[in-house]
C-alpha cells in the first residue's frame, strides 16, 4: 500500500484501513508526544446488554490494556489514562469498592508486561481517601517500574483538574511564606512546575470515548491547547484501530495555539 500524507483529502480514506495499515500511516509521520484519554462508557455498555455496571469496568480494564500495547507499539512518549476521578466517590458505594479492588488487581497482574514493554507507571491525583491496600498495590508496581525508559503511561486515579489547581497553589503559597518565592514572580512556568505533571509535556490530543462533549474535569491547565477527539464508540468497544484513526486525523491538523 503507498502511504500518502494524511490531510484533508485524505480524511475518508482512513476508514477503509486496517490495524497494520493504520499503523503504517501513523508512523510514517510525526505522532504527538502525549496522548490522553477520558475512557467514558463501561457503565453504558454494560446496561445495554443487560449485564451489571461492574462487567462494563472489567472490559474497560481490557480495553486500556489494548490501548497501552497500541501506544507502544507506535513509539508514543506519554500516554494518561482518566482511570478514576474524585466525582467518581458518589457512585454506589458497592460500584466504587469494586472499581477499586478491579484498577488495583488489574495493575498489578500487568507489571510483567509493562516490565517487558520496559513502560513506567505513574499516578496522578491524590493519595488521600484511597483504601491502604489499593494505594499499596499500586505504589508497588510504580516503583517496580520508575526506571523504565520507554512508554510513560499516566494514571489519573482519584484525580480532579480543580484539584490539581488547589495543590499547586497551595504549594506555591508555601514557597512564598518560606521566603523563597516572591508573588510577582509567579507565571506559567511556576505553575506548571507545581502540577502534579510538572515534567511532562502537555497533551498534544484528547480523545473522548463515548460521545460526551465535554472535559470532565481532566488537565484542566494542560489541555489549553490540545487538539479534542470525541468518539461515540463506548470505552470496552475502543480499540487500537480507534487509536491509530484519531492519531492519523490528528497529524492532518494544523495547530496554531492561538494564533492566525
Amino acid at each position: 500500500m503507498a502511504l500518502k500524507p494524511v490531510g484533508a483529502g485524505a480524511q475518508v480514506e482512513l476508514a477503509g484501513l486496517d490495524e497494520v495499515e493504520l499503523l503504517a500511516v501513523v508512523r510514517a509521520q510525526p505522532r504527538p508526544a502525549h496522548v490522553a484519554i477520558i475512557m467514558d462508557g463501561n457503565g453504558r455498555w454494560a446496561t445495554r446488554r443487560g449485564l451489571p455496571r461492574v462487567a462494563g469496568h472489567r472490559e474497560g480494564v481490557k480495553t486500556a490494556r489494548a490501548i497501552v500495547r497500541a501506544a507502544d507499539a507506535l513509539g508514543l512518549r506519554y500516554l494518561t489514562l482518566y482511570a478514576f476521578s474524585t466525582e467518581n466517590w458518589s457512585r454506589p458505594e458497592d460500584e466504587v469498592s469494586t472499581l477499586l479492588r478491579l484498577l488495583e488487581r488489574a495493575i498489578r497482574s500487568e507489571l510483567p508486561e509493562l516490565m517487558e514493554r520496559n513502560v513506567r507507571l505513574r499516578v496522578l491525583g491524590r493519595t488521600n481517601g484511597v483504601p491502604l491496600q489499593v494505594r499499596r498495590g499500586i505504589d508497588h508496581v510504580v516503583q517496580a517500574t520508575r526506571d523504565n525508559t520507554g512508554l510513560t503511561l499516566m494514571m489519573a486515579f482519584n484525580y480532579g483538574g480543580r484539584d490539581e489547581l488547589i495543590d499547586a497553589c497551595r504549594a506555591l503559597a508555601r514557597q512564598v511564606q518560606a521566603g523563597e518565592l516572591r508573588p510577582e514572580d509567579i507565571g506559567e512556568k511556576e505553575i506548571q512546575q507545581a502540577l502534579y505533571t510538572a515534567d511532562v509535556p502537555d497533551p498534544d490530543l484528547l480523545i473522548r470515548t463515548s460521545g460526551e462533549m465535554r472535559v470532565s474535569n481532566f488537565l484542566l491547565w494542560q489541555i489549553a491547547y490540545t487538539e479534542l477527539w470525541i468518539t461515540p464508540t463506548l470505552w470496552p468497544d475502543f480499540g487500537a484501530v480507534d487509536l491509530y484513526r484519531a492519531i492519523a486525523e490528528f497529524q492532518g491538523r494544523t495547530r496554531r495555539f492561538g494564533g492566525v
